[in-house]
């Protein structure tokens, strides 16, 4: 572990983000046993943590059965408890279960997070990123946040409930879905919402992404609320050409062409969109962060907008994606021999555009800004649909604000467009409105999401339980 050790400070000096986060949430002295209840969703967690479920060599309908078993073993019936594997792909499976409420004309609630992670290839990581490391009260592997967190508390809650006889008037489902990093392979949601509607209707739906934020000493500043989110739109970046020998490259490298064109997208910078959800948000915000970031905050709201504040919004790592659309080079690859001039060269572009922007116009853009005739550019997949924000109702607002003053008094609740695109982008076109409510805090460099050494706080993950479980109990009586 000192090795470990060793890898997270290098990374934490390469990054510049101080250690202060995980200080502040070292684990607490020992307090005595561990309450049996959450000996079982420690294990629960472990176990769907360690379930490797990549799509190169995962295996999520492992992690549905996985979970199956213990939703059987807590007392929901067999009858409730699906496993929906889609034809030709054994490894995607899709676990749906339902905990029956007390009145069948009252409208479900689905509550949904999906089990597939992002590739992690542990010879870049300092330890197995598919098995569980608890070191000073943080959790530390591949999904321990990104969803396997969300997942593990949502059926540990339905666990929960079922034991305690807990009466509640609607059904309560939940959707433990694959496919979620890589829908444009499979995407277990939008097979459920096509092929399995019946199963998975309902009112509205709970998901991921409404996170709180901490600063840089581990202080909650706010709690986010997921109320829209951009659509993603992934382009294929290809130039072609004869080629020839390497020793001769008078004739021409399209390698450089394909740098030349990616280095002008780097430059180029969409504009700001101003719209309702960002003057809701930038708002609130200001309240919470203080300083100089909230006089620009505000700033940006203004009409007009003050241009110098608009620009150093649109730089934070934190308000600038929510701003404007972006678009950002993630694969290339190109060539075909060490002494040879390439014959093509690809690239993808990966694009999060703002609701009610085109992707077609996207497109335009990027065209535009590579100044290329050689450089095609082609959407990669289904062309992705923006969807209007779900309504911020107070039956969904009144219980979150009540269980938050509770939990972390002080603590804003901010309604918020996410600059990712999770799951909900198919549920809420599909008339199921799903709002982003994790009861998770995150760090401010984003706790190894998608990146190495991925974490979570166990106090945080706790705090997420707590949260869903009281919240969960009010909407299934509503």
């Amino acid at each position: 572990m000192a090795k470990f050790r060793n890898a997270l400070a290098l990374a934490a000096a390469l990054l510049a983000t101080p250690a202060r986060f995980e200080q502040a949430f070292a684990a607490a002295p020992d307090a005595g046993p561990m309450p049996p209840d959450l000996v079982a969703f420690r294990a629960l967690y472990k176990e769907l943590v360690e379930i490797n479920t990549t799509l190169s060599a995962g295996d999520c309908t492992k992690a549905s059965y996985a979970l199956r078993e213990r939703l059987k073993a807590a007392g929901i019936p067999e009858a409730d408890l699906h496993v929906i594997v889609p034809p030709n792909l054994p490894k995607y499976g899709n676990l749906v279960a339902r905990l029956r409420g007390s009145d069948p004309n009252s409208k479900a609630i689905l509550l949904v997070g999906h089990t597939d992670v992002v590739e992690a290839n542990p010879a870049d990581w300092q330890s197995d990123p598919f098995k569980l490391i608890e070191e000073n009260g943080v959790f530390y592997a591949r999904g321990s946040a990104d969803d396997k967190a969300m997942v593990s508390v949502l059926a540990d809650t339905l666990i929960r409930f079922k034991k305690e006889g807990f009466q509640h008037k609607r059904d309560l489902i939940l959707g433990a879905t694959c496919g979620e990093e890589t829908s444009a392979v499979f995407n277990g949601v939008k097979y459920l919402v096509d092929n399995h509607r019946n199963l998975i209707d309902a009112e509205f739906g709970i998901n991921e992404n409404g996170n709180g934020r901490m600063d840089r000493a581990g202080k909650r500043v706010m709690y986010s609320i997921q109320a829209g989110q951009k659509v993603a739109q992934n382009f294929k970046v290809e130039i072609t050409s004869a080629g020839g020998r390497a020793s001769r490259p008078q004739d021409g490298n399209i390698i450089y062409t394909m740098a030349e064109a990616l280095g002008r997208l780097n430059a180029y910078e969409f504009p700001a969109e101003i719209d309702e959800p960002v003057r809701r948000y930038f708002s609130a915000a200001a309240d919470a962060e203080g300083g100089q970031l909230a006089q620009d905050l505000l700033a940006v709201v203004k009409t007009p907008a003050d241009p110098a504040a608009v620009k150093r919004i649109l730089d934070d790592r934190q308000y600038g994606p929510v701003l404007s659309t972006t678009c950002t080079t993630t694969l290339i690859e190109g060539g075909h021999a060490p002494n040879a001039l390439p014959q093509r060269v690809t690239a993808n572009v990966n694009c999060r555009i703002k609701p009610g922007t085109a992707v077609e116009d996207v497109q335009k853009t990027l065209e535009h800004v590579f100044a290329n005739p050689d450089v095609k550019l082609t959407p990669v997949g289904e062309i992705a649909k923006s969807t209007a924000a779900p309504p911020l109702t107070r039956e969904i607002m009144e219980p979150i604000q009540r269980v938050a003053a509770k939990m972390w008094p002080g603590v804003p609740v901010v309604p918020a467009l996410v600059p990712g695109a999770d799951d909900s982008r198919f549920l809420t076109p599909a008339g199921i409105p799903t709002y982003g409510i994790s009861g998770q805090f995150r760090s401010f460099d984003g706790d190894g999401t998608h990146a190495l050494n991925e974490r979570i706080p166990a106090q945080v993950l706790y705090e997420s339980r707590a949260f869903l479980y009281d919240l969960i109990k009010i909407y299934a009586n509503q």
